[in-house]
């Protein structure tokens, strides 16, 4: 058991580290060649104020249970415990839009920082977080400022011609592919929502006369594909087996679908909310009638979207 702990761990970390270079990597390109929207003090306020709360919840933590902190130890530990809020900062900057303001930005950064430590279900004799913190920030952010929307769909390409408007998406598809099946194992999840989405339009097309170009056509852009390869599988917040993955990624298509049936927009990040609030529901319920002994001899649902490691 250690050892397999040990191997997920490295794994994870390694997952994160080639993540935090790749997002980092696609945020100087967009902002210097591909055409990002936002202006460059963004990044770096979603970054700062990730890094802030992260470092300050941890400080806290800490103190509260009379240990050192886990980023103590050298500039290595440091470096790595701060690379899901590096990946989080990045994350929320680059796909939220608020014109020049900065205030959204540092809000949903927080608010993804800060889910972590809040929101948080026991899993055998350890608590872990439901909701993916990037996306959360970045729904919690598009309800409460109405006027803050999401970065326009071209700035991905918006400079790019040619060969390059093809070269772009592939070159994302083969890392988050490479990530997904060699750090985080999150292929059966992938196939599982585009399945699913592919699935969802020809119903909305076949029951509700949904034209089924228009209802397709999100899966052509680039952020439908950093969608699916970067914010869909966080590792934190999505079941483990296979099984579970499929209908994890499922779940978030049909859920999709409903969103587009009642003209509900902003789908991806609202749809990927619901899901994950719905499963730390599941997880916590499941947990407790574990706990009181009502499940001794009960097998688990097929169904449920719950790992149990």
């Amino acid at each position: 058991m250690i050892a397999d702990n040990s191997w997920d761990k490295s794994h994870r970390l390694a997952g994160l580290r080639r993540f935090a270079i790749a997002i980092t990597i696609l945020n100087l390109l967009g902002h210097t060649i591909l055409g990002f929207e936002q202006s460059w003090i963004q990044p770096f306020v979603g970054i700062f104020t990730a890094y802030s709360v992260e470092l300050l919840l941890e400080i806290i933590d800490s103190k509260i249970n009379q240990r050192s902190p886990h980023f103590s130890g050298g500039w290595k530990n440091l470096v790595d415990f701060l690379l899901s809020a590096h990946i989080s900062g990045l994350a929320v900057s680059m796909l939220l839009y608020a014109n020049e303001r900065l205030l959204p930005i540092a809000f949903a950064s927080a608010v993804a920082i800060t889910s972590k430590a809040v929101f948080r279900v026991p899993v055998g004799q350890q608590t872990r977080h439901f909701l993916n913190p990037s996306n959360f920030g970045i729904s919690v952010t598009l309800v409460l400022f109405p006027w803050v929307g999401i970065a326009p769909p071209y700035q991905f390409t918006e400079n790019l011609s040619g060969a390059a408007d093809w070269i772009l998406p592939a070159i994302i598809v083969c890392s988050g592919t490479f990530l997904n099946s060699r750090f985080t194992g999150k292929i059966p999840l992938i196939a599982g929502w585009v399945g699913g989405f592919i699935i969802q339009a020809f119903l909305r097309s076949w029951i509700f006369s949904t034209p089924i170009i228009p209802a397709l056509i999100p899966m052509t852009g680039v952020a439908f594909v950093l969608f699916t390869f970067y914010m869909v599988t966080d590792p934190g917040t999505v079941p483990s087996k296979p099984l579970h993955q499929i209908i994890f990624g499922a779940s978030v298509a049909a859920i999709y679908g409903l969103l587009m049936l009642n003209h509900i927009v902003f789908g991806f990040f609202f749809a990927l909310t619901t899901v994950c609030i719905f499963r730390g529901i599941n997880l916590y319920i499941t947990n407790y009638l574990e706990s009181t002994r009502f499940f001794t001899n009960t097998p688990k649902s097929p169904i449920s979207l719950i790992p149990t490691k």
